[in-house]
């Protein structure tokens, strides 16, 4: 006798029309509805950078059906939120709402991504909001460190700019501009419809297949593949700030690589979140250098990108960096017994972190986006089981010589 998708498991649909549907049904008092579409900053024409998150944060301005007052107040007139988010690959638009919810929330997404008519005076009001976002990110070094440290391992390609784009990008976007972007990118094809909740799969399906009828069935632009050609480079740059501000990294390899594993495990033993990570221990715990160490791994499409990053007094900077190196290079002879713990911690973090349904599902609809199917939990345990002391070697030996960028 045939059965239905068993209670937390995630199953992908493909409408006729190209649409993808991914759906967690879990007892829960609360649902998780929106779409991860095929579009981010990577995909803004030389001419206008920042335009994916531009039209991201106007979305919410106005469609042919409601005024922006009235997309506020859809989904937290009943106690939920509507939020959205743009990466360097794609833009996330979802809503979290109590259980009952998921034709309120669906409907809303599909129209904001449909028909938003982007209405020239909330651009000028919502133009000055992304400028102070701009100036936001420049008064933190911590965090504007990995912009430019960015915009000069990925420069000559289209990863090479900042998500939020420039001041003089954003006050030339026009309305036009923006329904034009939706049209090009937005289309059935380029886009994951997703919902975490009580429904059943089917009829989590029907309704998306309901609200999203009328997204375009044309196929989205072909992504241009970055050409990234390594450089080395050790910069200091001198901002005034009263801490040294250090990112460190390296190129990797895209996420359609088997050896994406090793480097998300190993970034995790060198500067994971927990506090025994080897960079915290060695640059804190033992010594006092820093307040922060962290280090990951990101997989894109085409390429991949590993980051150390610390912040620390002027005069220490040099040997913190000297530390991380210097750890990278004992990381590549773990013994066997340290391997295994280092396992048990990351799948016991992923455990963790699969609490959050709200990440699970966003996460299971950009492996459909990427893959065209999506990975079981167990999967995803084997697949860092499988990592060796090799592996591990051969990923920190490629890591020892790090570009370095950092903020005096």
């Amino acid at each position: 006798m045939a059965t239905g998708p068993t209670p937390n498991e995630v199953t992908l649909s493909v409408l006729p029309s190209g649409l993808r549907v991914v759906t967690r049904r879990c007892e829960a008092a609360v649902e998780h509805c929106g779409i991860v579409a095929g579009v981010g900053s990577r995909d803004d024409d030389e001419q206008a950078p920042g335009m994916a998150h531009f039209v991201e944060h106007t979305i919410f301005k106005g469609t042919a059906r409601r005024s922006s007052s009235r997309i506020i107040n859809r989904m937290e007139s009943v106690g939920g939120e509507l939020n959205a988010y743009t990466t360097k690959e794609e833009t996330v638009v979802f809503t979290v709402a109590p259980s009952g919810n998921a034709d309120r929330a669906l409907e809303l997404v599909a129209d904001l991504i449909t028909g938003s008519q982007f209405p020239e005076k909330e651009l000028e009001k919502e133009r000055d909001v992304v400028c102070d976002e701009i100036d936001s990110y420049l008064d933190s070094p911590a965090d504007a460190v990995f912009d430019d440290f960015e915009d000069i391992i990925f420069a000559g390609t289209p990863l090479g700019h900042n998500i939020l784009g420039t001041k003089e990008a954003v006050q030339s976007f026009s309305p036009e501009q923006c329904r034009e972007y939706l049209r090009r990118f937005y289309t059935a094809t380029n886009i994951v419809a997703f919902y975490s909740g009580p429904l059943a799969h089917d009829k989590a399906v029907a309704k998306v297949e309901k609200y999203f009828s009328s997204l375009p069935s044309t196929p989205s632009p072909m992504r241009v593949k970055a050409d990234i050609r390594p450089v080395v480079f050790n910069d200091t740059r001198n901002i005034g700030s009263h801490q040294a501000h250090t990112v460190m990294g390296a190129i990797l390899p895209d996420m359609h690589s088997p050896e994406r594993y090793a480097y998300a495990l190993l970034s995790n033993i060198l500067g994971g979140p927990g506090m025994n990570s080897s960079l915290n221990v060695a640059l804190r715990e033992r010594r006092g250098l820093v307040y922060s160490v962290e280090a990951s791994s990101s997989f894109l499409s085409d390429t991949g990108l590993f980051t150390v990053y610390f912040g620390c007094d002027p005069d220490d900077a040099a040997r913190c960096a000297r530390l991380v190196s210097d750890t990278i290079r004992r990381t590549a002879s773990l013994t066997e017994t340290r391997l295994q713990l280092a396992k048990k911690q990351y799948m016991g973090q992923m455990t963790v972190a699969r609490d959050n349904r709200e990440n699970v599902i966003i996460s299971a609809a950009r492996n459909a986006l990427y893959y065209n199917k999506v990975f079981s939990f167990l999967a995803a345990f084997d697949r860092i089981y499988s990592v060796s002391r090799a592996n591990i070697e051969e990923a920190a030996t490629n890591l020892l010589n790090l570009n370095k960028l950092t903020f005096l």
